[in-house]
């Protein structure tokens, strides 16, 4: 998942949470401060109920026309209780409707249900009249708040919503306008990967200067590490086949010529030498994966090399190339250099008349296929000249030497080498090589 996402989910849950709860939490608050509001009016009926109870000749009675009429009208959501001695006196508002009585003076902790669904605020007072102990319940209808509240909660919470999308989008482009160096620094990362650049560019916000800094100091130390060690691999090679070819020049003297085993076991033995020193110096000079500004551009490499192969080995052999234009292979130019001269020379020494090198860019891998029209290898043959890197005709010096070299610079690119049967009747040489640097 990526920041931007996180933080837009981090801060959509932690506003749902806050917004649900404060609302919650309002809510509850004016609840509570209305029920103490209402309790005052309550507890004022109750003390006007307490008054119109006289004494008659009959005893206690509460007269009538002192009772508010709302307390006459029939489930009108005002309703009253007086309980002293053995009897009760019920509104006429209550019918035969029951509510549940306190047990202790005051408001009820609860809301009691009322007649017809209603849920009913109710308020006891404990009082003394006429030497006589009673009890007045009043109660009030709080549906209605309760259907308001409801309205209440459901306009704040689609007002909620309405407020976190607009926080929401409005994050979402400061993220974006936030990581927008992040951004080019990555694509910037990407032309480095394809050899359109050599550096990140030093003009980024100030969090970002010791990463950039570091990165392009690494580049640069990189290749400079590597152009010493090719250097000194030069100059080591240079240096040790000088001493080579003076013996194998010795080994080929006349005072030798007395002694034939040995003579040519000292010549099978330099000239041992002498490959596997060439082998693993080339190997030793691998990249692999390019540095930046040094992949292999096919389009400016390729028609070069064809010439080139063609006036070493005749303008009777068609060499030719073919692929997508504009491809560039994200690994070392001299590495590919190296592994396709070898290729294309080991194929022009073989074909008849035709060598032909296909480049194809595929979802995983880059295909390299070298095809000639010569006599090929046969199939139970081709592992074996790949393992030992030798010749199987020493009158031509191909598919030996080259394709081992080949063969480690794919394997240092992190591909493969194998070889097929081609359509031109001869030999097909296929390089796999992952797009993991593209």
């Amino acid at each position: 998942m990526s920041i931007q996402r996180r933080l837009g989910l981090g801060l959509g849950v932690v506003l749902v949470v806050i917004g649900l709860a404060l609302v919650q939490a309002g809510l509850w608050l004016f609840d509570q401060g209305l029920r103490r509001y209402l309790v005052n009016g309550l507890q004022d009926e109750a003390e006007s109920l307490l008054v119109a109870i006289n004494r008659g000749p009959a005893g206690l009675q509460l007269e009538g026309q002192r009772v508010d009429a709302t307390y006459e009208r029939l489930f009108s959501g005002r309703y009253f209780v007086i309980r002293f001695d053995d009897q009760n006196w019920r509104s006429r508002s209550l019918w035969d409707s029951e509510i549940n009585l306190p047990s202790h003076r005051g408001l009820a902790k609860n809301l009691e249900k009322g007649p017809e669904g209603q849920r009913l605020l109710v308020y006891r007072g404990d009082y003394k009249r006429y030497g006589r102990k009673l009890s007045i319940v009043v109660a009030q209808d709080y549906t209605p708040v309760l259907k308001s509240f409801n309205r209440l909660r459901n306009i704040s919470l689609g007002a909620g919503a309405v407020a976190l999308l607009l926080i929401l989008l409005f994050q979402s482009f400061a993220v974006r306008r936030a990581l927008r160096p992040l951004e080019r620094a990555r694509q910037q990362i990407a032309q480095l990967q394809e050899g359109r650049r050599t550096q990140l560019d030093s003009e980024v916000p100030r969090e970002l200067e010791p990463l950039v800094e570091q990165v392009n100091h690494l580049l640069q130390h990189t290749e400079e590490t590597l152009l010493r060690s090719r250097n000194a691999l030069g100059n080591l090679g240079h240096a040790l086949k000088t001493p080579l070819a003076v013996l194998i020049s010795l080994a080929d003297r006349e005072e030798l010529r007395e002694h034939p085993e040995l003579r040519k076991v000292l010549q099978e033995q330099l000239e041992q030498i002498e490959q596997r020193l060439a082998r693993e110096l080339g190997r030793a000079r691998l990249v692999g994966e390019a540095l930046p500004g040094a992949h292999f551009d096919c389009d400016a490499e390729l028609p070069s090399l064809c010439d080139m192969l063609k006036l070493i080995h005749g303008d009777h052999l068609a060499i030719d190339w073919q692929g997508p234009a504009g491809t560039r292979l994200p690994f070392d130019r001299e590495d590919l250099l190296e592994m396709l001269g070898n290729l294309l020379d080991n194929a022009c020494k073989w074909a008849d008349a035709q060598v032909r090198l296909t480049v194809e860019k595929g979802a995983e891998s880059y295909r390299l296929s070298v095809d000639d029209d010569g006599p090929g290898i046969a199939e139970d043959q081709r592992d074996s000249v790949l393992e030992r890197g030798t010749r199987l005709d020493e009158q031509v010096a191909g598919h030996g030497l080259g394709l081992g070299i080949a063969r480690d610079i794919a394997a240092a690119c992190g591909g493969s080498l194998r070889l097929e049967g081609s359509e031109l009747g001869g030999l097909r040489v296929v390089v796999e090589l992952p797009r993991r640097a593209g």
